[in-house]
């Protein structure tokens, strides 16, 4: 996958050891496009989401974050020089890391990537790879499985296609919507027979949907992929009830990610037919996970998508699950060990070449 030994991984900078990650948030974003998930808001409230966050919308902003367009434009000059702040108080708050899960679709900024790594001292690792298909052109969905193949292995073992000299550091997020489009299987397929080609790290975007998570896992390792290379992103949206939390966890040997920490709004305006869990719940679940010594695959992150979220513009950040979550997890009886294990250890097992 890359000149690298099994214990080092491509950063936006080149091959950096493992050894020398520290705390990694393993699915965030410093630039994207989200303007296609735009969902009109309660009429009476159209006029607060128009302007940009402020103390007199911000409430309106956190409760419809996907009917603001400024919000979901999470690629100007604005969301860059927050973006910039918000990673610098990430490594004050002692970490070492983000996975950029930026893929094909999302507009990915690897200049940005780039400049923040190298001005911060805080290692960025870019994904390839593609999100949904209703983010892609008519060329990209027309695209056969050996050219989705293809195109992710030149951009992790030579360069990025808009960036040659800079290499990927896994696929992802790979991204499906509910029922999964054939497009998106295409790419599922594809990601698992590079992931058993070249023992590569890979992160999954599932649908809306409490099958998705365990359906994009029979099609991933029926293509040959390795189930213990793979992360199942936004598990704190999509298995809510506990029992298909655990069910998931008994049937796979993926890593399960609570990544949406910060989130604290119980309407989910992308799927309003479920209950978003609270930091609190979020919690709870990773308990149960310890309980069943399933914490050897816990991940956790913040999935920083809209300008919303940085603290710029009234949000919690990147450092948001170091500076409020981890001591919250120590009151409730998790150990250092444990934390490290989580916040370190998972994460650097996941990008071991093996």
């Amino acid at each position: 996958m890359s000149d690298n030994l099994p214990d080092s991984v491509n950063t936006v900078l080149g091959s950096k050891r493992l050894s020398e990650l520290g705390r990694t948030l393993t699915h965030e974003h410093l630039a994207l496009d989200f303007r296609k998930f735009y969902t009109p808001p309660p009429k009476h409230l159209k006029r607060f989401l128009d302007d940009c966050p402020s103390l007199q919308n911000i409430g309106y902003i956190r409760q419809y974050p996907y009917s603001s367009l400024y919000n979901l434009e999470f690629y100007d000059g604005d969301a860059a020089k927050a973006v910039y702040k918000d990673v610098e108080l990430f490594k004050e708050a002692g970490g070492g890391t983000i996975v950029e899960n930026s893929s094909h679709g999302l507009k990915r900024d690897i200049s940005l990537m780039t400049n923040v790594s190298r001005s911060l001292g805080v290692n960025v690792i870019a994904g390839t790879g593609y999100y949904v298909a209703s983010t892609q052109n008519a060329t990209t969905l027309s695209m056969t499985k050996e050219g989705i193949y293809n195109l992710m292995r030149e951009e992790l073992e030579e360069g990025c296609t808009e960036y040659p000299d800079i290499k990927a550091g896994f696929i992802g997020e790979v991204g499906s919507t509910w029922p999964i489009e054939d497009f998106e299987k295409r790419v599922i397929c594809a990601t698992g027979e590079l992931q058993a080609q070249l023992r590569c790290s890979v992160s999954f975007h599932p649908g809306r949907d409490v099958s998705a998570p365990m359906e994009i896992m029979r099609i991933y390792q029926e293509a040959g992929g390795d189930a213990s290379r793979a992360i199942m992103s936004h598990i704190d949206r999509t298995l809510i009830k506990k029992e298909h939390l655990m069910e998931f966890a008994d049937a796979t040997k993926c890593y399960i990610q609570f990544d949406l920490f910060g989130t604290e709004c119980s309407y989910y305006q992308l799927n309003p037919s479920v209950d978003m869990l609270s930091d609190a719940q979020r919690i709870k679940r990773i308990v149960r996970l310890k309980e069943e010594e399933k914490l050897n695959r816990v991940l956790m992150s913040h999935d920083i998508h809209t300008k919303h979220r940085l603290i710029h513009f009234g949000g919690h950040g990147y450092s948001h699950i170091a500076n409020n979550i981890v001591p919250t997890m120590i009151n409730k009886g998790f150990t250092m060990k444990d934390i490290e294990l989580i916040t370190v250890e998972n994460p650097k097992r996941w990008l071991t070449r093996k």
